[in-house]
């Protein structure tokens, strides 16, 4: 509680008691009341009681420990690429993907003076770098902070009107702040997805579609990515997105983070996976969920 900046503190105290109460309605979110994920929580589950965490460990944690029924996570953005440190807590959280959400972004400078007061943002690196442009343009130089509406609290507990927050507008009013700009980003498609993290996997409903994340590392041997995934475009599976991460400080061995289309049970994925583990060292499925947006 005591890492949010002092006019978040109430907004948390009372949301958490709230989600105390009842886990079972619970659902986590990174960072304080009225920021991006908060808006996310708010159209994925506009029956669910709120439980703003301070960081993505945070919300993992809570989900973990039972303290929330699941937690919405911002996985990547349009513009900005992947949201840092989640393809590695995602591995280690014990947690299923059960879902996914995706939200159109649009950030308000927020602060107590003018626009033309303006030297500094502070907003956390993702918001920073899809207004990096805009930003650039006004002479207004980015502050990392850990989340968009935290950046808020702390414009409003400091109110220097050299100081905003780069948030989304409907902070403002929660930290009596001004809307200084709005409608801000470098780009018309800025969205961001959001994955849904639960304890356990819900049951799938109807014929789809649906998508199946999974993490894998590559036997260490020449061509092995291309033998391993060739059983996707054999089988007609549809590889939506496919990243490369290193862990540890080895540089010797890659892992990979992908996404496709459909679900374990269908013959053309299984078949596809079975050939994708004859080529790989391991092969873990992180999840099945609906889609919120079609890929095909």
């Amino acid at each position: 509680m005591e890492q949010f900046a002092a006019p978040a503190r109430p907004l948390v105290e009372a949301m958490t008691a709230a989600a105390a109460a009842r886990p079972d309605l619970a659902v986590a979110f990174q960072g304080a009341p009225g920021a991006n994920s908060h808006v996310a929580l708010t159209q994925a589950f506009p029956d669910a009681l709120p439980l703003p965490c301070f960081d993505f460990a945070d919300a993992i944690d809570t989900v973990r420990d039972g303290r929330a029924d699941c937690a919405i996570i911002p996985i990547e953005n349009s513009l900005h690429g992947r949201v840092a440190d989640i393809h590695f807590l995602l591995p280690e959280s014990g947690l299923v993907i059960t879902g996914e959400h995706f939200l159109p972004i649009r950030h308000a400078l927020l602060g107590v003076g003018t626009r033309d007061e303006v030297v500094e943002a502070v907003s956390h690196p993702q918001a920073l770098g899809q207004c990096r442009h805009w930003l650039r343009a006004h002479g207004i130089r980015p502050v990392s902070y850990p989340d968009t509406a935290g950046a808020a609290a702390l414009v409003a507990e400091r109110r220097e009107p050299g100081v905003a927050a780069l948030a989304p507008a409907r902070a403002a009013p929660l930290y009596g702040l001004d809307v200084l700009a709005d409608d801000i980003a470098d780009g018309e498609h800025n969205v961001t997805r959001f994955v849904v993290l639960a304890r356990g996997s819900k049951p799938l409903v109807g014929d789809g579609p649906f998508m199946t994340t999974l993490i894998f590392a590559v036997n260490n041997v020449p061509a092995a990515l291309y033998k391993a995934l060739g059983g996707f475009a054999t089988n007609g599976v549809n590889m939506t997105k496919l990243e490369s991460y290193q862990r540890g400080a080895s540089f010797a061995a890659t892992e990979f983070y992908a996404d496709i289309t459909g679900r374990p049970g269908e013959p053309n994925v299984d078949r596809a996976l079975r050939e994708l583990g004859f080529h790989s060292a391991w092969v873990r499925v992180l999840g099945s969920y609906p889609q919120a947006r079609e890929r095909d």
